[in-house]
């Protein structure tokens, strides 16, 4: 049912300061600054090979400004969302209505680029909790238009989503949800014993959604946690960020074979961010 991550939503204060710091971290521009003006949202899109990151920001009244304020005040700045693309929404709906969901109907929605003033149209439904246990999370298809794609991505910039990192307390019932319902391939299941904990990885296009979990006695719960970004070169992209006044660890190889991997310790707007090189 669902093809893709489609994208990824960090909620920010400021989105000016934000676009600043996320041009920093990327190396690249965005192609994208509009904003919903039947949510209460403004926005700033950084598009990428598999996958596009949405800077979201309050600007009047909407649920959208309640859900970004609501956040803020709670949490700060921070990763809120994942989005699911699939290829055809209503046959989507229809599917997990008859499996006896309770989900919003199928509405349409529109924004338009503020410096273009190109337009893009799709249909979008919100998943219900007892998918989504904790995940502000919801499923998209686009109809009309689509983002500019950038030609060719510096060497030492990030140009590709590698994982997106989420914890659960129920591992066993987040597969049910996402192998079995949504459709997702399990790729691995492992228990990491120096950890104590189990790994899940569930694979579409081109990127991972890295599953840790920590197992206890309350209701099931997810949370989204942090992002790994890949990068061509790491050591260009060490030496960029770090000229930049960005705040970085050592490069070291990754716990994954034939990767390198630096942490990212500013700048990030309080999303956990790691880079990674493949280099096998």
């Amino acid at each position: 049912m669902i093809n893709t991550v489609d994208h990824l939503i960090i909620a920010v204060q400021d989105l000016n300061e934000a676009e600043q710091d996320y041009k920093k971290l990327f190396g690249i521009e965005p192609v994208w600054r509009g904003e919903h003006k039947e949510l209460g949202t403004e926005n700033v899109i950084f598009n990428f090979k598999n996958t596009y990151l949405e800077l979201l920001s309050a600007k009047g009244e909407g649920l959208g400004a309640m859900l970004v304020n609501n956040t803020i005040q709670e949490n700060g700045d921070g990763l809120i969302g994942v989005v699911f693309g699939v290829e055809n929404i209503k046959e989507a709906s229809k599917s997990l209505i008859s499996e006896g969901f309770a989900i919003t109907e199928v509405s349409d929605g529109e924004g338009r680029n503020n410096i273009s003033k190109e337009l893009r149209k799709w249909k979008n439904f919100f998943l219900p909790q007892e998918l989504t246990r904790g995940i502000f999370s919801f499923i998209i298809e686009h109809t009309e238009g689509s983002l500019r794609k950038i030609d060719e991505y510096p060497s030492d910039s990030i140009n590709k989503l590698d994982h997106l990192v989420i914890n659960t307390n129920d591992a066993d019932g987040f597969i049910h949800i996402y192998q079995d319902i949504f459709k997702i391939r399990l790729a691995l299941d492992k228990v990491i014993e120096h950890w104590d904990s189990r790994m899940l990885f569930f694979r579409l296009n081109k990127t991972t959604i890295e599953v840790i979990e920590k197992r206890d006695d309350k209701e099931p719960k997810d949370s989204l946690w942090g992002l790994a970004w890949e990068v061509e070169n790491i050591k260009k992209a060490h030496k960029r960020l770090t000229n930049r006044g960005v705040e970085m660890t050592p490069i070291k190889s990754g716990l994954k074979e034939n990767t390198l991997v630096s942490t990212i310790k500013s700048h990030t707007h309080n999303v956990p961010t790691l880079l990674i090189e493949h280099i096998g």
